[in-house]
């Protein structure tokens, strides 16, 4: 019993002494807690210098696509964020891709039928017969031939998690060239927001690119149950139609009576489909004369085209698409390569009652990178139109800091003005709509003054990345003379290096590892505790010499 007590002595003494990186991460603190701070050591060490390798803040603008422009006789407004929309896009997407230059054609990436624009109906100057052709792209899928995803989006410094979205008809490569992965520009999440005129006769046809079946559903658009071939339009394959097969196309025809901010996408397992990023806003606005909208408006953001009604009433107009993102899902598509495997995990394996958001975006992008192209950007003294649309599965606390929004329209229906509400923590649900004024008059009401103002979630967990902050759906509401040249806003808070370095999301980068020379968060090393790597072996060496003393007694028995 003596030799036996003596064993389990030196077990204790070589586990209290190893190197703690070797268990498990609670175990790791609790021992660290038990036994001393040991070789615990948070990476980096809070006083520790941090060798970051962080992304550029702000690729710069070689082509020219932020600045005020003519193209095709479409006049295209400043973008001021660092990452902006292709503006020859832009011009094909108002004109229509059959209406412009073959020049404009080639450097937008659209085909000649992406978004054709027909006959003046009604003679009020501007196009009211509209036919706009989709496919469905796959973005960091898996691929047989590398590790890597495929087709990369990253949503935040080395996050790519998969998405399918809606996107319009392209040619070339999906790729920006034949070196990068990194998907070609026109490819977004989430899908493109669609832009059309009070009633225009509108067709949408989904060319099914992809390897599942999928549909599109108009959602709170005005459209016949039944097209004028007695063929199902509301996109529901359980009441409707059947789903677009793979390689198969089909059309939805409407003619929108009412305007509004309203919403699109994919009726096919909606739990699973619409989460991947198949989902847009659709947006109905006012007839007026002479009134080129910009029919898509890539990934939301700021509408460089303003309509004729919009352009009456406020200055800038951007358009805000919320989403929540769960990993467990939208990674499937990178565990597989097999269609039916990834029909199976995501059809019948996958749990959305068990689902748990990892992932918070705006306009397909996390913070820091919502800080690059999803910035509501303003003057003192104007009026500012935000089109939001919650794609989540949960409701969002929208709070502008340093303003208080009046709440106009809800589902795209006009709220009354004795009933319009000023606020600043605005809850959307789940698929629903509200559009804001956001007026900055410096009145402390409307506008506590110029600024950086935070513009995010409520909900804490929606202002992470992976549970680490600052992430999330974090933008900001920046004033012009707060912009750097560049479109980077001037702020006068903490660095932004460590958030752009993939390290600090994976939780290798402390937040506070650059603002900490005198060490008041406290330190965690190992000095002084040389004794513990010699305790260690000290241990395991005493728990050998009995282990044998034991088993030398045992086989003389």
């Amino acid at each position: 019993m003596r030799w036996l007590g003596v064993f389990f002595l030196g077990l204790l003494l070589a586990s209290a002494s190893a190197p703690l990186d070797w268990y498990p991460d609670e175990m790791r603190i609790r021992l660290a807690q038990v036994f001393g701070v040991a070789d615990y050591e948070p990476a980096p060490m809070s006083h520790a210098p941090v060798d970051l390798d962080p992304e550029e803040r702000c690729p710069e603008d070689f082509l020219g696509w932020r600045k005020q422009q003519v193209i095709d006789g479409v006049q295209i407004e400043q973008s001021a964020a660092c990452v902006v929309d292709n503006p020859h896009a832009v011009a094909a997407f108002v004109k229509g891709t059959n209406r412009v230059s073959q020049a404009t054609l080639m450097a937008a990436g659209v085909t000649a039928d992406a978004v054709e624009k027909g006959a003046d109906l009604d003679g009020d100057g501007d196009p009211d017969e509209i036919h706009i052709r989709l496919e469905v792209v796959e973005l960091n899928g898996g691929s047989p031939e590398s590790r890597e995803p495929t087709t990369q989006y990253a949503v935040a410094p080395g996050i790519l998690p998969g998405f399918w979205v809606f996107a319009p008809k392209t040619f070339g490569m999906a790729t920006e060239n034949f070196e990068s992965a990194k998907a070609q520009p026109l490819f977004k999440v989430p899908s493109p927001t669609i832009r059309v005129e009070q009633g225009d006769r509108v067709q949408i046809t989904l060319e099914n690119s992809h390897y599942m079946p999928h549909t599109i559903h108009f959602h709170g658009v005005d459209h016949p149950f039944l097209d004028a071939n007695g063929e199902g339009n509301d996109g529901v394959p359980i009441t409707s139609e059947m789903p677009v097969m793979p390689g198969s196309a089909r059309t939805y025809d409407m003619q929108p009576r009412q305007s509004g901010t309203m919403f699109y996408h994919c009726h096919v397992q909606v739990q699973v489909h619409v989460m991947m990023g198949l989902q847009g806003l659709f947006v109905v606005e006012e007839n007026r004369p002479n009134n080129f909208v910009q029919t898509l408006n890539l990934g939301a953001g700021h509408v460089r085209v303003r309509s004729a009604a919009v352009a009456e009433g406020w200055d800038r107009e951007y358009d805000l698409h919320y989403l929540n993102v769960d990993s467990d899902l939208n990674n499937l598509i990178q565990k597989y390569n097999d269609p039916r495997l990834i029909t199976e995990a995501m059809h019948r394996r996958y749990n959305i009652t068990q689902a748990a958001s990892e992932y918070f975006l705006l306009n397909g992008r996390s913070f820091p990178y919502t800080f690059r192209e999803s910035l509501v950007v303003a003057d003192s003294d104007e009026k500012v139109k935000l089109r939001i649309a919650n794609g989540g599965s949960e409701g969002i606390a929208l709070h502008t800091h340093g303003h208080k929004a009046t709440i106009t329209h809800l589902d795209g229906v006009a709220v009354p003005p004795v009933a319009q509400l000023k606020r600043d923590v605005i809850w959307i649900a789940s698929a629903q709509r509200a559009d804001l004024t956001l007026q900055t008059t410096d009145d402390g009401l409307n506008s506590y003054g110029r600024g950086v103002w935070l513009l995010h979630d409520h909900q804490e967990k929606g202002v992470t990345t992976n549970g680490i902050s600052p992430g999330g759906n974090v933008s900001a509401i920046v004033y012009n003379d707060y912009l750097g040249d560049d479109g980077w806003p001037l702020t006068f808070g903490m660095n932004f290096d460590p958030f752009f370095d993939p390290a600090y999301y994976q939780g290798k980068i402390s937040v506070w590892a650059q603002y900490d020379p005198q060490n008041l968060f406290g330190n965690v090393s190992s000095d002084g505790l040389a004794w513990r790597p010699l305790m260690f072996w000290l241990g395991c060496a005493l728990a050998g010499l009995c282990l044998v003393v034991l088993l030398g007694r045992g086989l003389k028995r």
